[in-house]
């Protein structure tokens, strides 16, 4: 099931703007696998005669014929006859109900308002756009930051031009390359591998270079400024961030007859701190913020036959964070100075999906996410309360989009988390709900290491609880959609915050037009 999440240590708004990206999410992932699985290729009989291959093989050469025809620009029609222009938008009305770290519940109704354009030239040149703006009517005393209701700021959410050289070639020079160049500047998300380290939105460059069965994917960029960072201790982390990244992933294809297909890879991942003039003053304790970081990974994601789905990455995060700003003397906090010091963590995902291949289009999964802590931190994933000065920093942190949960939510650091779950269309016999699926996700929650630290307060144990999340998407008709979510996490009494369980309720209904 796709997922994106945000961290519950970040302002919990934000929280609400991710449950609603995640049914957006959702919904466009379930409606482009309907409209997948309306597509079945046709299969070539094994007892074939020796005539039928050859006519075979000729049908198949005036078919590549046509589709290079096709394909290929005609100089006498005018551009805007051979360009595809495709634009319009869709209203999500949304109502989430949420239960914060303290026990407090939270209601918020926001409708989504959302418009995009799309221009494609020859499938050559191709420019994008979506914008979003959102209203914000909490129940009465339950907003977030004090502000009561409001509107957000109009935002563009993606943007950007994207240049294809072998359709270039294609259209305009009728040439097929063996080779490939991809280019596309503006605001997208990066999402590599199985989301472990990066799944961020990036203003700047993604270049892929492919030859054969080998790729290289090339990003440049900085994030928005209004990306929620994940030190929540930094001002204005929950609104105002720049961060850079630069890096490189190549993966190779290998297609088997007996053994599936594979895909393994190997990144670097450089990432900048470009928010180190923000500085926190805590009564007589002030704090400066860099966090520089770099990543080293490697995995595989492919199939073993019809059936068997997986994906494995694991990691190692190098790099220099600025130590913690404080001591406690007795019963009060005594500043200290702040040093460089190096990081050193490590994080594993693995996933495991079983196809059923039934009418249902049933799916069953599993999925384990491994990541260090540090010991002498008070907060995982935080400068002020982060690594004692003079000491290696083992505290996993990163920029990625994993499957933790909707109710409990933590960050990929000092976590063993283990997932079971299952989705299926239970009607599709009925016309009215044949694009209805059901699912649901099973986590068990635990600490890698009992006596380091988490993204809240916890005793020396391992064991955190465990959540039950279940979710319904349905495409009710072609132009309106049903997400409904609900988690509820139930804590160990390892939590130290609040032991009293943590409800999560997201329902939202899209038109689009």
């Amino acid at each position: 099931m796709p997922f994106i999440q945000q961290s519950p240590r970040r302002q919990p708004t934000n929280k609400c703007q991710a449950a609603a990206l995640a049914a957006a999410t959702l919904i466009a992932a379930s409606l482009a696998g309907s409209a997948l699985a309306q597509f079945t290729p046709p299969q070539v009989a094994g007892n074939q005669s020796r005539q039928d291959l050859q006519r075979q093989e000729r049908f198949n050469e005036l078919q590549q014929i046509e589709v290079d025809n096709r394909l290929r620009a005609n100089p006498d029609v005018p551009f805007n006859q051979r360009a595809f222009i495709d634009f319009g938008g869709y209203i999500t009305l949304q109502y989430l109900s949420l239960d914060d770290r303290q026990g407090n519940n939270h209601g918020l109704r926001q409708p989504d308002f959302v418009v995009y354009g799309r221009y494609n030239l020859d499938a050559a040149n191709e420019f994008f756009v979506r914008a979003r703006t959102s209203y914000q009517d909490f129940n009465k005393g339950d907003s977030f930051e004090g502000r009561g209701n409001e509107w957000t700021d109009a935002d563009i959410e993606r943007g950007y031009y994207r240049f294809d050289l072998a359709r270039y070639e294609g259209a305009y020079k009728g040439k097929t390359l063996p080779y490939n160049v991809t280019f596309q500047a503006g605001r997208d998300l990066v999402y590599w591998a199985n989301g472990l380290t990066m799944g961020s939105v990036i203003d700047g460059a993604i270049t892929d270079l492919t030859w054969k069965n080998f790729t290289l994917e090339l990003i440049a960029g900085v994030t928005p400024v209004r990306t929620v960072d994940f030190d929540p201790t930094r001002p204005s982390s929950d609104h105002n961030t720049r961060r850079g990244f630069y890096g490189a992933i190549a993966s190779y294809a290998i297609n088997t007859e007996h053994w599936g297909n594979h895909k393994p890879f190997i990144y670097i991942l450089d990432q900048r701190d470009y928010n180190s003039h923000n500085e926190l003053q805590q009564g007589t304790i002030h704090t400066k913020f860099n966090y520089n970081s770099y990543y080293i990974g490697a995995g595989a994601t492919g199939n073993f036959g019809d059936h068997l789905l997986y994906g494995a990455e694991v990691t190692y995060e190098g790099g220099h964070t600025l130590s913690n700003s404080y001591r406690i003397n007795g019963f009060s906090l005594e500043q200290v100075n702040q040093t460089e010091d190096q990081i050193e963590a490590y994080a594993a995902d693995f996933r495991l999906d079983y196809l059923v291949n039934d009418r249902h289009n049933t799916r069953l999964g599993a999925e384990v996410i491994l990541a260090t802590g540090d010991r002498d931190r008070t907060i995982t994933n935080a400068t002020f309360g982060g690594n004692v000065s003079g000491s290696r920093d083992h505290a996993f942190n990163a920029f990625g989009l994993v499957n933790t949960g909707l109710a409990f939510a933590p960050e990929a650091s000092n976590l063993a988390s283990f997932r079971v779950g299952a989705s299926t269309y239970p009607l599709v016999d009925m016309d009215l709900f044949h694009r209805m699926q059901v699912g649901f996700d099973f986590f068990l929650y635990n600490k890698l290491q009992r006596n380091r630290a988490f993204d809240e307060r916890t005793t020396n144990q391992h064991y955190l609880g465990v959540e039950p999340d279940v979710y319904l998407n349905w495409q009710i008709t072609s132009d309106v959609t049903l997400a409904v979510r609900y988690g509820v996490y139930f804590p160990s009494n390892a939590i130290i915050s609040s032991g009293a369980t943590r409800q999560f309720v997201y329902t939202g209904v899209t038109f689009a037009f």
